[in-house]
């Protein structure tokens, strides 16, 4: 809950910032007359939206969990997130049709150099809020301040590539080049509006994120307990900043319910250590097979059918899959 407003005043603070940028760029605008600080402009118009939006999103994926939403209401992240990736999108296209148009009536271009400071002032406000949404965002799981941090960074490489092109206008006065570097930018533009989508989309459709299983298994191996024979049906979901995990964890046939129980507990911290607060586990035990011998290191158990051969480390493929599809074929698995 910390973390959750703790994004929440991040995201107002980068409203503001939106804001106040916008502003100086429609100042850059009006005083020069450039379609290609217009882009920069058409652009952040798109921030302010966005901005807006990841306020709503955080402030109702904030929301605890009730009995319509017993997971929580963080998928509305992912909704805000597509939503800004569609702006994007549109933002882009909409610089296109003005840079044609500027290439058929080209505009007067004036006071090319003030222009010039006020857009790379905001490059330089840009890059610090975007560089503080990303390391906030990655930290806390949030997608919609990931999507603003890597909004706002993009936003200051286009400016940047913008500032050259004017700079290069400003020497040669060849008013073409405008457009051009318009255009250009416009299509870096839509690139960024689509990738947003892409991750907005593989969220609400619970696609695996391979990353994250690389962590999670990388840690698991490295912090594997004797009695822990075995580990699948491994799934990670994300709803906003909460992963939701659920998996089957295999220990011997012999313990009850109590010391099953301390097992559960022990691979609980572990994931919460790595992971704090931001994980609901859920684990179901299952007893060991006679064929789980051959792959049990556990040493001196007093009910062993058959010698241990070989500890078969988890990957994201092995992992992932069912106990009955890995484990009834110990020939398969050893040979792995």
């Amino acid at each position: 809950m910390q973390k959750a407003q703790h994004n929440l005043r991040l995201q107002k603070f980068i409203t503001g910032i939106a804001i106040l940028l916008f502003c100086v760029k429609i100042a850059a605008w009006y005083l020069t007359n450039s379609v290609a600080i217009l882009t920069d402009a058409l652009e952040s118009i798109v921030n302010v939206v966005a901005a807006f939006l990841g306020v709503f999103s955080l402030t109702v994926s904030a929301k605890p969990k009730d009995v319509d939403h017993p997971y929580g209401h963080g998928k509305v992240e992912f909704i805000s997130s597509a939503v800004e990736g569609t702006l994007i999108i549109v933002a882009g296209f909409l610089v296109i049709y003005e840079a044609c148009i500027n290439f058929i009536h080209p505009h007067t271009i004036q006071k090319l150099d003030r222009g010039i400071l006020l857009v790379g002032a905001t490059a330089l406000v840009n890059y610090i809020t975007g560089t503080i949404c990303l390391r906030t965002g990655r930290k806390n799981n949030s997608l919609p301040l990931i999507a603003s941090g890597k909004h706002l960074q993009t936003d200051t490489w286009s400016t940047l590539g913008i500032i050259a092109g004017l700079t290069l206008l400003y020497l040669t006065r060849l008013l073409w080049i405008d457009s051009v570097v318009a255009i250009i930018f416009a299509f870096l533009i839509i690139f960024t509006g689509y990738k947003i989508i892409r991750t907005s989309i593989a969220g609400i459709m619970d696609e695996a994120d391979l990353k994250l299983l690389k962590k999670m298994v990388l840690m698991l191996n490295n912090n594997r307990a004797e009695n822990w024979i075995d580990l699948h049906n491994l799934r990670i979901i994300k709803y906003g900043g909460t992963l939701h995990m659920d998996c089957h964890l295999t220990v011997p046939w012999y313990l009850n319910v109590r010391q099953a129980h301390v097992e559960i507990e022990a691979l609980a911290l572990l994931v919460k250590r790595e992971y704090a607060e931001s994980v609901e586990l859920f684990v179901h035990i299952d007893g060991c097979m006679e064929y789980s011998c051959r792959i049990c290191a556990k040493q001196n158990c007093l009910v062993r059918l058959h010698e241990f051969e070989k500890r078969i480390e988890w990957t994201i493929v092995n992992i992932s899959s069912t106990s009955k599809h890995r484990l009834s074929k110990p020939e398969r698995n050893l040979s792995e």
